[in-house]
């Protein structure tokens, strides 16, 4: 307390009669104006400086695209291909399918994509067939190893490079049974449970198999999977029939998809069985039953094999290198094959005498 005044007493006041100063908007103005500039000049600064020394650019999916200062649209571009894993096969198989949505679908290696080898015979089949080579067209290879596609991009329209951590080893020979045989078979069921994801109806068809006529007249509307048969007996919806997946039609719907999913997922309960043995554990099993697939078997007299040869030429569609074990012996009955089929369409026995395949022959030695 000064000189002993009670400052509690008094109260301060405000005089609001006095004007206050008037805000000066044209300045505020003009520090906006300058704080934007500076701000987009920064902004110009950094764009230039990740195209000039090429660093990378984040997307959204935390992997890294370098940018092009000539392209903008490849960003674009890449960024599609990192969302959308199967942006490339969607764009073979769209190429590739019928109206109906329908490609005939077969894998290759290596070694059997060298000149004179299965590959070679596969294709001129379709050439010497009775009106096949059109369906060529719809044939989409899928290369496992990096000269397998090569030859493919070489010789077909439509191949897709499918490569794994196995590629080196499965570009060779995979003898029946060994472990890169039984990897190549699994991944080929689990690449085909993904094309029918993606809504294709397929034709499998392994590269040993001889195509001779369309087999699509003699495929029904009402099963979901339709497969060629080792042994057939004569009932084609009798679940006891004995089949071979290495020649198979499957329409792309729920059913077959579920069924696909739970094939693949049945490796690890069935463990040491290829793909072929757990389709048969699995075709009659609960689960096949609840979904209620609908599995059909082809008759051998229209899909034979060397297990069951075709006895009607006039019939024949496809003819299998099945039963037979070991690459030269395959090729050596292929040839042979394709010799008895010429015989045949190009003389007059197909109204008069019949005709008798000489296969197997070597397969059987």
């Amino acid at each position: 307390m000064e000189d002993g005044k009670n400052w509690s007493n008094h109260t301060m006041t405000v005089d609001f009669s006095s004007p206050t100063k008037p805000l000066d908007y044209t300045r505020v103005l003009k520090m906006a104006v300058l704080c934007s500039t500076v701000v987009i000049a920064f902004l110009v600064l950094s764009c230039a400086s990740y195209n000039n020394f090429g660093q990378s650019f984040p997307t959204l999916y935390g992997l890294k695209y370098n940018i092009s200062s000539s392209n903008s649209s490849s960003l674009v571009h890449n960024e599609t291909v990192v969302k959308d894993k199967y942006y490339e096969l969607k764009k073979v198989l769209k190429a590739a399918a019928t109206e109906e949505k329908t490609v005939i679908i077969t894998t290759l290696n290596e070694a059997w994509a060298a000149p004179n080898s299965v590959f070679d015979l596969f294709l001129q089949s379709f050439k010497v067939g009775n009106d096949t080579a059109k369906l060529l067209r719809h044939l989409v290879v899928i290369a496992v190893d990096d000269k397998a596609y090569e030859r493919c991009i070489n010789t077909v329209s439509h191949c897709y490079l499918l490569k794994s951590n196995q590629s080196t080893q499965m570009a060779h020979e995979a003898i029946f049974m060994t472990p890169i045989y039984m990897d190549m078979m699994w991944d080929r069921l689990a690449f085909l449970q993904t094309i029918l994801s993606l809504g294709y109806n397929f034709v499998f068809t392994d590269t040993d198999v001889m195509w001779f006529r369309s087999p699509f007249p003699q495929f029904i509307p009402y099963s979901d999977i339709q497969t060629s048969c080792d042994v057939f007996n004569g009932q084609q919806f009798n679940l006891t029939n004995f089949p071979n997946n290495g020649f198979v039609f499957v329409r792309s719907n729920r059913r077959a998809i579920k069924f696909y999913k739970f094939w693949v997922s049945s490796r690890h309960t069935y463990p040491g069985l290829n793909e072929q043995e757990v389709f048969n554990q699995i075709k009659d099993g609960p689960f096949a039953k609840t979904i209620r697939i609908r599995i059909r078997f082809l008759s051998t007299d229209y899909f034979g094999g060397y297990c069951s040869p075709s006895k009607d030429f006039n019939k024949v569609c496809t003819m299998h290198a099945n039963c037979c074990i070991g690459l030269d012996r395959k090729i050596a009955d292929l040839n042979t094959t394709i010799e008895d089929w010429n015989n045949y369409f190009h003389s007059n026995r197909r109204t008069s005498q019949p005709s008798y395949w000489r296969v197997p022959h070597k397969c059987l030695m």
